[in-house]
């Protein structure tokens, strides 16, 4: 059964920063996709970033230049460095895997975490 669990949430003033990471298990991690999504009150869920299992990245217009998305196979973890946040930044953040990377884009798999709180403060 894949699990995984996000941490590192928090309350931040804009213009700070803050890492989440994604600890999975029940997979073999290496061998998947791994994407973060995000859903804000009142909004639907949507794309953030994803990294392939080979490394590439893809990210969303609106947080390209200053989200980070990257993987640690050996620790079968994902992490997501989030710099120069701003209050629309301000979200529920979920990791997700076993889903199909494309060009520009990520299709998600039905593994989600209970996801971490993300509060940018102006």
């Amino acid at each position: 059964q894949v699990q995984l669990v996000e941490s590192g949430g928090g309350l931040v003033q804009a213009g700070g920063s803050l890492r989440l990471s994604c600890a999975a298990s029940g997979l073999t991690f290496s061998r998947y996709n791994m994407g973060w999504y995000r859903q804000a009150p009142g909004k639907e869920r949507e794309f953030v970033a994803t990294i392939t299992r080979s490394g590439r990245t893809y990210y969303a217009d609106v947080v390209k230049g200053r989200l980070t998305i990257s993987r640690d196979d050996a620790k079968n973890t994902v992490y997501l460095q989030m710099n120069s946040l701003k209050p629309e930044d301000t979200a529920i953040y979920y990791c997700n895997t076993g889903g199909a990377a494309y060009g520009g884009g990520y299709s998600p798999g039905s593994s989600w975490g209970q996801g971490t709180q993300v509060t940018v403060s102006s």
